[in-house]
């Protein structure tokens, strides 16, 4: 496990000091683990997004090339001008 050292005020030291029963650095660790887990979770969703952004993209493209493709068809055949 690795370590990390942090400065707080001395105000907060002191306030933090009225609550013995809390473990601090527990607490601390616990967050930290949470908001990585938060920023794991975002990063993933961000990735999924970027990949159906590039699947829609090519959804587009491919029923415009499509259209042109039945236009030009249509105008060939005499049924659209």
């Amino acid at each position: 496990m690795s370590t990390i050292t942090l400065a707080i005020s001395d105000e907060v030291k002191d306030k933090m000091r009225q609550f013995p029963e809390i473990n601090w650095s527990g607490l601390v660790r616990k967050m930290i683990e949470e908001k990585v887990k938060q920023l794991t979770w975002k990063e993933e969703i961000l990735k999924k997004i970027d990949r159906e952004r590039e699947f829609t993209e090519w959804s587009v493209e491919m029923g415009r090339k499509a259209k042109k493709g039945i236009a030009k068809k249509l105008k060939k055949e005499g049924l659209l001008k």
